[in-house]
């Protein structure tokens, strides 16, 4: 999910409406606690180890969570598609003992199955050609083929369902944006209407499911650009509403989607776009949560799912030749699960209450209780966590009116801060914050030099004014990543720890090769 924000009207009225409920002490209508609440593992990268996702589940289970909806990609065995997963394809078995292990905490874990679009990792296989929507871009299947998906998906949601237990099974269905390209699929939408295409293929992927004996549950936001078109589908069709901070209407309709008598459950995001290995609006995700759980809670929704996106679900090709590819890359990368513990824990406080959360009484007293900062040094933190969350584009600050240079001095600050803050609980898990801050000021740093490089007076006199400083910061990087590894070495697995070190230093060591002509 990488939409990004709209504007915030329908939304901030409801929550205004919220807080007047509260400050003249009624309560919204609704229960408490929602049937279902739900957190979303994205494991397209940063795939856990076993220990670390049994240790996962357990710290879930103890914030009073009972749904892990599980989005495994390609880190599910399929036996009769044994090219979809990955090297870190996890075994069936461990995947019974995890189920039953959740089991055993009170834990309903849901399978996720991308089955529309997001399937660039099935669709790159040869075997999968004529599913394709697109020539170029695989990441949907036509929807017109519809033998050839019925029979894929059968395969899929099959294996999937004989391993998980739940009566939930969620086939995702979000960002189709390819609907209409091949030639079928356009004489389809000219015919009957572009909807149609979503649906019938929705409708299809549903029978299987309930079949299964299982509840299809889905992403809305396709859903709501077609609200009339919604009613063709089962009655047991669950829709999760995803935002994570937009208007209510920023897909559709919303309030169709509200009457049409379907489940719903919400989803605001615990890492979402803009988010990458140098940036976390923290803001952005606790306004998130203050603001759509009780909004959702007013509606009547009878689910909450955290969401967690690992990377943006788009991949860049990796092309051998105009006709055959060698790899996916996927496209923004965020920091690992293990820096959002806090998070993790302000979207279970939300569930706990009707009020909405007090996230600056919130942030407080996690730090005063895990950390053992006392009310000072907790704000100081909370100050240097949330300063200037800005993302870089083309070199230039986007939409905040200040310089690369401007906002590296904010993230030195920020930097110090936190670096001065001393817990003394829970050291390991501070240290997260410290590496992030400290990948934000390299990062700045190398967008500082790159500025500096693609300057309209920059010659080849210049470079030697440029390479200290990029050997400096390649050190650093290094430094940092040793911090990295140590850190989650225990949570993910080596090649994956390497990986993303690489890519951490990647423009760095290219710009330096470039400059020295290093053969």
């Amino acid at each position: 999910m990488r939409k990004k924000s709209a504007p915030k009207s329908l939304l901030m009225l409801l929550f205004a409406f919220l807080s007047l409920q509260v400050c003249i002490g009624q309560q919204p209508s609704a229960a408490t606690n929602f049937a279902v609440r739900g957190f979303h593992l994205d494991l397209r990268i940063q795939v856990m180890t076993m220990p670390a996702l049994k240790n996962f589940a357990l710290r879930l289970s103890q914030s009073g969570i009972n749904t892990l909806i599980m989005e495994y990609e390609a880190t599910y065995p399929f036996e009769k598609h044994p090219m979809i997963p990955n090297r870190y394809a996890y075994t069936k078995k461990e995947i019974e003992d995890f189920v039953a292990y959740c089991g055993h905490l009170g834990i309903d874990v849901v399978p996720l199955q991308q089955s529309f679009g997001h399937v660039d990792y099935i669709l790159r296989n040869n075997r999968y050609a004529a599913l394709r929507e697109d020539e170029k871009d695989w990441s949907q299947v036509c929807p017109s083929q519809v033998a050839g998906d019925s029979a894929l998906f059968t395969d899929l949601f099959t294996e999937l369902a004989a391993t998980h237990p739940s009566k939930y099974f969620h086939i995702g269905g979000d960002e189709t944006h390819l609907l209409g390209h091949c030639p079928l699929c356009k004489k389809k939408a000219a015919e009957e209407g572009i909807s149609r295409l979503y649906i019938d293929h929705i409708k299809m992927l549903c029978a299987i499911v309930i079949k299964l004996g299982k509840r299809p549950v889905l992403w809305a936001d396709i859903a709501l650009k077609y609200p009339d078109a919604i009613k063709l589908l089962p009655k047991e069709t669950i829709f999760v509403d995803w935002n994570y901070g937009w208007d209510m209407n920023n897909f559709g309709n919303h309030e169709k989607l509200v009457q049409s008598g379907y489940e719903i459950w919400g989803a605001p995001s615990l890492r979402s776009h803009p988010d990458n290995y140098f940036l976390t609006q923290w803001e952005k995700h606790f306004n998130n949560i203050r603001t759509f759980v009780p909004a959702c809670r007013q509606l009547g929704y009878k689910g909450m799912v955290m969401t967690s996106w690992s990377t943006s679900g788009e991949y860049s090709t990796i092309y051998e030749s105009e006709s055959g590819i060698i790899d996916l890359y996927a496209i923004r990368r965020v920091y690992p699960l293990t820096g959002f513990n806090m998070l993790l824990a302000a979207y279970a406080k939300s569930l706990q209450s009707t009020a909405p959360l007090d996230i600056d009484a919130f942030v407080q007293s996690y730090c005063m209780k895990n950390y053992g900062f006392d009310k000072a040094q907790a704000q100081k933190f909370w100050v240097a966590l949330k300063t200037a969350p800005y993302e870089i584009k083309n070199g230039t600050v986007s939409g905040a009116g200040i310089s690369v240079t401007q906002l590296l001095d904010s993230a030195l600050l920020s930097e110090k801060t936190i670096n001065a803050l001393t817990p003394v609980r829970n050291s390991t898990e501070y240290e997260q914050y410290k590496v992030m801050a400290s990948a934000r000021v390299l990062y700045l740093t190398y967008q500082n030099i790159e500025n500096q490089a693609n300057s309209n007076s920059f010659t080849a006199a210049d470079v030697a004014l440029v390479l200290p400083r990029l050997r400096k910061l390649l050190a650093a990087t290094d430094k940092l990543n040793d911090r990295f590894t140590r850190l989650n070495q225990s949570y993910y697995y080596p090649s994956e720890i390497a990986e993303e070190n690489r890519l951490r230093k990647v423009k760095a060591t290219l710009l330096y090769n470039r400059l020295t002509r290093t053969k």
